[in-house]
């Protein structure tokens, strides 16, 4: 039986609950450790949907470091959200304001990586399916990310150190970097992106990471130019 785009996306959307549980409730936790009350740990996951930028600030909070870092070292590490963006720009643009809007809104690592890899399998899909896809994807994912936070900051401190809840972000990265990586200019840019992020770890306020992530673009990008510059069939898959 085919499934619509939007039963799919919910279906694709539902493992990454694993995931994304204890990575919100481990927010929960250091947002309430960091001292904010819980009505401000659970607007920084409603307003800001952003785990790996909501876990620098408060970090640096927890550090003592000035606000206006705090802001801009968590703009910084969101500026990823402008390359997703552009990337879903050729698949949704042609979509309603409206529609385009509640995407921005919910376009996460999860979603995108998602999206993205289900748009360049069925390319048979028009703007309307693609939204409904996102919309499924988006259905588990956000409810699993505010409620966890939500009792990860009940909890606060009592939740114990040997929970060990900060293994979720590797493992959130790991399972939607991997899927994507199906050709030589995907494996070459996420090899670069890892080397320069280890290599520029010491530039401030995080910076380091967009650095990295341009690099990783580039050479990306310079890979498929050449992979395109070859004759047909040439290219294989990894």
């Amino acid at each position: 039986m085919v499934r619509s785009p939007f039963r799919r996306g919910v279906a694709e959307g539902l493992p990454f609950l694993v995931i994304m549980v204890p990575f919100g409730a481990l927010f929960g936790v250091l947002g309430v450790e960091a001292g904010l009350p819980i009505a401000q740990v659970m607007g920084f996951s409603v307003l800001v949907i952003a785990g790996a930028s909501q876990f620098t600030a408060v970090q640096l909070m927890l550090d003592s470091v000035p606000a206006v870092i705090v802001v801009l070292s968590a703009l910084a590490v969101n500026l990823r959200m402008a390359m997703y963006s552009a990337a879903m720009v050729p698949h949704i643009g042609a979509a309603p304001l409206w529609q385009r809007s509640l995407i921005a809104y919910f376009l996460v690592d999860q979603t995108y990586a998602l999206s993205v890899s289900a748009y360049e399998d069925r390319v048979d899909w028009g703007v309307a399916d693609k939204v409904a896809y996102f919309a499924g994807t988006a259905l588990p994912v956000f409810p699993a990310w505010v409620g966890s936070t939500f009792v990860g900051a009940v909890l606060g401190a009592r939740v114990p150190d040997e929970w060990a809840l900060d293994f979720a972000l590797p493992l959130a990265f790991l399972a939607l970097v991997g899927p994507l990586l199906k050709t030589r200019a995907h494996v070459a840019a996420a090899f670069v992106s890892v080397v320069g992020a280890l290599a520029l770890v010491w530039v401030p306020w995080n910076l380091g990471l967009i650095l990295a992530a341009i690099l990783a673009l580039m050479t990306g990008a310079e890979v498929e130019r050449r992979t395109a510059a070859r004759p047909v069939g040439t290219e294989q898959r990894t």
